[in-house]
């Protein structure tokens, strides 16, 4: 039960800005027995779930652009709405990127995507990503 929390955890930080790799715990659960099917399952949940605070930040951040300490310029965050218009929600189903994933979780809250579709693009996406790691992993093993 333990590892599954940590898979969780690890899952969950991934989604976040911080820099975690929760691929690497799913493959050494895996590589410990773990059923596939379980840990793929509560992989996608954490990292969904940590994406959907991405999203409910993204929802709110624009509140705070106008103060000093704002990260981003208003030039910034016009591109970012820009590029998310041109390409849509659709995108979202890239949102398991290393490179750029977190950011769009962020942008489609700023640009108040609807959270049932949020998490319906994100999951299937991020579920993909667990999905080719179990399979890679499994290819490593039988191949």
């Amino acid at each position: 039960m333990i590892s599954y929390l940590v898979l969780f955890a690890s899952a969950f930080l991934a989604a976040t800005i911080l820099p975690f790799y929760s691929e690497v715990v799913l493959f050494a659960l895996l590589r410990d027995g773990g059923d596939p099917l379980l840990l793929v399952a509560v992989a996608t949940l954490g990292n969904t779930l940590g994406a959907v605070v991405n999203w409910v930040l993204g929802r709110y951040l624009l509140h705070f652009q106008d103060r000093r300490w704002f990260y981003f310029s208003h030039k910034q965050i016009a591109r970012a709405q820009a590029w998310f218009q041109r390409y849509g929600f659709w995108s979202l189903l890239l949102a398991w990127m290393p490179v750029g994933g977190d950011a769009l979780t962020l942008i489609a809250g700023i640009m108040r995507v609807r959270l049932w579709l949020f998490i319906l693009l994100v999951g299937v996406g991020k579920g993909l990503r667990y999905v080719s790691v179990v399979y890679l992993q499994q290819s490593a093993v039988f191949g």
